[in-house]
């Protein structure tokens, strides 16, 4: 499965949710497996959209064909537009489906990391983070994806933020020493995202 993740600086918020609801046209598009979305927790202007594909081939035809159409509802709304796309490698958690209903946000960690260090790090994702964010309560599902470059991508869905706050709070600075994380990445972004119900096609 291919994941896409788009971030945006948003300069007409009613103007963007309406487009954004114009993304319903995906339902038809071979290969298409689901897309959601909302507003960053951080910063009050930032949207992220995450789209899922069966493939890069179904993906890159929808790019070539159909893609423009839907995009144009959105034009003049956003800027900063930033996307990236990452192969799914494994669930976090157990059989992750590309559905939004069941949570109210996502936690997204963006992480580059040292060539020589992307094994390790691969591992500890298996075998420290996983069983750690599987157990913890309010935690729905998620994925681990990557790209070439030595880029990763964590996305776990949460039934509340109170309850990824919780397992931040408890669990994060021990798992991450137990990791040797630190030793790992380079570079590290991420974002809370509270999302939202009409985005979601």
């Amino acid at each position: 499965m291919l994941v896409k993740w788009i971030r945006c600086t948003v300069v007409d918020r009613r103007g963007f949710e309406r487009g954004q609801r114009k993304w319903a046209g995906l339902l038809g598009e071979p290969g298409f497996r689901g897309q959601g979305g909302g507003w960053s927790r951080q910063r009050a202007d930032v949207a992220h959209v995450f789209g899922f594909w069966e493939s890069r081939a179904f993906y890159d035809s929808f790019m070539a064909r159909s893609h423009d159409r839907l995009a144009a509802a959105q034009s003049g709304t956003y800027k900063n537009i930033q996307v990236n796309l990452f192969d799914h490698r494994f669930d976090v958690k157990t059989g992750f489906e590309p559905r939004f209903t069941d949570a109210d946000v996502v936690r997204v960690a963006h992480c580059t990391v040292h060539a020589e260090r992307a094994e390790h790090y691969t591992l500890m994702q298996q075998k420290v983070w996983n069983p750690a964010m599987a157990g913890s309560p309010g935690m729905v599902r998620g994925l681990f994806g990557d790209a070439p470059g030595g880029e990763f991508l964590v996305l776990s869905m949460w039934r509340s933020a109170a309850e990824h706050g919780k397992y931040q709070v408890d669990r994060v600075e021990r798992l991450s020493a137990r990791a040797q994380t630190d030793a790992d990445i380079a570079a590290i972004t991420g974002d809370i995202v509270d999302l939202e119900s009409t985005w979601t096609v």
